[in-house]
């Protein structure tokens, strides 16, 4: 199983990041390999449509779930599409989230918004 994560760098200890579409890199973690993979964001400096953009760059790594703290509604519409379900992180530990989300301990996540939109 492949867990998708928008994290803030592309070393050992990342952390969760707040932003989806605007996060610098996205941890691909292989459950069955343990083998972590960053994917660089190439829309985070985009200046409009980041989400929509960053959704099909995470979609294209064929994860089967992704965990984040919160995402836009157009972003969502993407991996949705792609039939990658969305569970929401809790804390800043990409090692606990995967841990909570494999023990069942995380939610669906429910916190889509309409997008931040030019920030």
């Amino acid at each position: 199983m492949k867990i998708a994560i928008p994290v803030d760098s592309n070393i050992d200890e990342v952390k969760v990041n707040d932003s989806f579409g605007r996060a610098p890199y996205y941890l691909i973690h292989d459950t069955e390999t343990k083998e972590d993979l960053f994917v660089f964001n190439t829309a985070a400096r985009s200046a409009g449509g980041a989400g929509i953009r960053a959704a099909q760059l995470v979609v294209d790594q064929k994860p089967d779930v992704f965990l984040a703290p919160r995402m836009g509604q157009n972003a969502a519409d993407v991996i949705k599409t792609a039939h990658i379900d969305i569970y929401k992180t809790e804390g800043s530990s990409v090692k606990q989230n995967i841990e909570r989300y494999l023990a069942g301990e995380l939610s669906p996540l429910d916190d889509i918004h309409a997008g931040l939109h030019g920030h």
